[in-house]
């Protein structure tokens, strides 16, 4: 029945649980303590649909287990001081749960020697709101609320299984808790490793199909063969040379040059930035191979800081024709063929 203590002043009791209003404040409290009213389908829907976009899916069923854990510790304090006896406060709380729409709840057993329930929630407010998100897992809340309250009501850390789900089907949801090791901190610390380790595996996916992609693109920019004319190749070497980089172009070379018939092989060091001893044994390397297949090998492109390198480095070049530019090596491995380039007027 409802007392009106005053125009603002409003209060009724339901099911045994005490309702408080007091309009002129503004205030809303429920046995004893200030609360708020939410609509569920509407409101609280689009509270948590919010979060969840904003967080991730994975993320916000964590926090809201995570939550519903702490706030069913504060519950199992509050009951502890209240009532104190644990058979006392079982009684109690489906009746409390029910009359604060959390939906039918019913506790089926609960063991204290082994720190063991299990409690059956129909049509719960998580149910409702899951099903208005068109949800088809079991929500996190509740079942972490409750993990919560029997941890506190045990004086031990226990965890929840999901037996059964409506939100999946069932008639009801049923929820087995028993002593555990398992915390909302532990999943939390859990959850972020394991997204760091799928954000590190993506990463390494994403990063060896593109060292594919480059080297690919390496394969097939990196020194190619150009026929300048009859019996006389170019082959502009670009970058820095590694051992894979000096195969390939040992292969690509030695394969491609009994096809053109060449006489002269000219490699252009323009677009070398530094020389090492490494580049200055690739170039013996090739000059040395050329020579094998009967072609001469002339190199053209070095510039002056180029040279100082090659003076600083511990190998030498002896032995190879060298030209400042392509244009003087073309020159001169046409002489070579006896040919020379006449301007026309």
């Amino acid at each position: 029945m409802g007392n009106n203590v005053s125009a603002n002043y409003h209060e009724i009791d339901v099911n045994g649980s005490h309702f408080e209003w007091d309009t002129e404040r503004g205030d809303l409290k429920y046995e004893g303590d200030e609360a708020l009213v939410f609509w569920i389908n509407t409101a609280f829907k689009v509270f948590l649909d919010s979060i969840e976009e904003i967080a991730g899916k994975d993320e916000t069923a964590l926090v809201l287990e995570s939550a519903g854990y702490r706030t069913g510790e504060i519950v199992s304090e509050f009951y502890h001081e209240t009532i104190g006896k644990v058979e006392h406060i079982v009684s109690s709380l489906p009746n409390t749960y029910k009359t604060a729409g959390w939906g039918i709840t019913t506790i089926i057993d609960v063991d204290e020697e082994e720190n063991t329930a299990v409690v059956k929630i129909q049509n719960s407010w998580e149910y409702k709101i899951n099903k208005e998100q068109k949800k088809h897992k079991e929500g996190t809340f509740i079942p972490g609320h409750w993990a919560g309250v029997f941890s506190g009501l045990f004086n031990e850390k226990v965890w929840y299984e999901v037996r059964k789900s409506q939100i999946e089907g069932d008639e009801y949801s049923e929820y087995v808790f028993s002593p555990s090791s398992i915390t909302p901190k532990e999943n939390i610390h859990d959850m972020i490793q394991e997204k760091k380790r799928r954000e590190l595996i993506d990463l390494e996916k994403k990063v060896s199909e593109r060292t594919k992609e480059l080297q690919q693109m390496i394969k097939e920019i990196s020194a190619p063969i150009i026929p300048v004319l009859d019996h006389i190749l170019v082959i502009p070497l670009i970058g820095r040379y590694d051992e894979h980089r000096l195969d390939e172009l040992m292969t690509k070379t030695l394969q491609k040059l009994p096809d053109y018939k060449a006489n002269t092989l000219i490699l252009d060091l323009t677009g070398i930035y530094e020389v090492d001893d490494f580049t200055i044994d690739l170039l013996h390397s090739m000059v040395k191979a050329s020579r094998m297949l009967g072609v001469s090998c002339l190199l053209v492109g070095i510039s002056p800081k180029l040279s100082m390198q090659v003076v600083q480095s511990s190998a030498e070049l002896e032995g190879l024709t060298c030209f400042s530019t392509l244009k003087h090596g073309i020159h001169y491995a046409l002489a070579r063929e006896g040919l020379t380039i006449e301007s026309q007027r």
